[in-house]
């Protein structure tokens, strides 16, 4: 037996690096799996990777309108819908004073504003399930300021406060936590990365002196999604090699 049978889990973010890895662990552990993305070509690819258990939709998570399209494909194709991992997120690197407006509410509009339309539209459906889990996914860029990253460090203390409300309105039915990865190891990280750049480097004042891996980040996200956290709501989960143990020299 699988940790998710018998489960129906929306992943945003889904067409590579965590959301693509949540995806396939949730479909070994015997969930059904909507992966949702805008990248369409590389999501298919991952739902025909995964194969009977998965299907694939388009959507872009700053539009209502495709958040209700696609809680209603999942609960077409597979009955139901009691699982949300809303993971889809930007990064963009810039000086608060050289930062556009337009820059900034991009990132905004993807990252607070997603998850906030995911709990909108998912909440009700997993209620109407029966109950489930939403897991949305923060940073420890959510814990503490980062130089350049004005317009992503604001969205994660945002998702942070969002999952806390979210928690307090859903229960006891609906399960509302937040995992807070630190450096991982994926597309949205390596693309502003020379290609062959030591994913490591960086990381050598850290505790566990590495980059974390997508893989590391979906096993949190299933011990939230599945019952093995049966207690747990309104709370950070934080997967960052010891980042924010301490002030870290050298």
């Amino acid at each position: 037996m699988g940790k998710l049978d018998g489960r129906v889990v929306l992943v945003t973010g889904a067409a590579r690096g965590q959301g693509a890895e949540e995806a396939r662990l949730f479909a070994e552990e015997g969930a059904r799996v909507v992966l949702a993305d805008v990248l369409e070509e590389a999501g298919q690819a991952v739902a025909k990777e995964i194969g009977d258990a998965a299907r694939f939709v388009r959507l872009d998570v700053t539009d209502q309108a495709q958040w209700t399209a696609a809680a209603d494909f999942a609960t077409a194709e597979f009955g139901k819908l009691d699982g949300l991992i809303n993971n889809a997120g930007i990064l963009r690197f810039n000086k608060i004073e050289k930062t556009s407006l337009e820059e900034y509410m991009q990132v905004v509009t993807v990252n607070q504003v997603g998850v906030f339309l995911g709990l909108h539209v998912c909440l009700p459906r997993i209620r109407a399930a029966g109950g489930g889990t939403v897991v949305n996914t923060a940073s420890v860029d959510g814990f503490a300021g980062m130089a350049y990253l004005g317009s992503y460090v604001s969205t994660k203390f945002a998702v942070r406060g969002l999952t806390r409300v979210a928690a307090l309105e859903a229960g006891p039915t609906v399960r509302v936590n937040c995992i807070c990865p630190g450096g991982v190891h994926t597309p949205m990280v390596t693309e502003f990365m020379p290609e062959d750049a030591d994913p490591d480097i960086g990381y050598s004042g850290i505790p566990l002196k590495r980059v974390g891996t997508p893989l590391e980040i979906a096993k949190a996200a299933l011990f939230l999604t599945s019952d093995d956290s049966s207690y747990c709501t309104g709370a950070d989960f934080v997967l960052d090699g010891g980042a924010l143990a301490g002030i870290h020299f050298g």
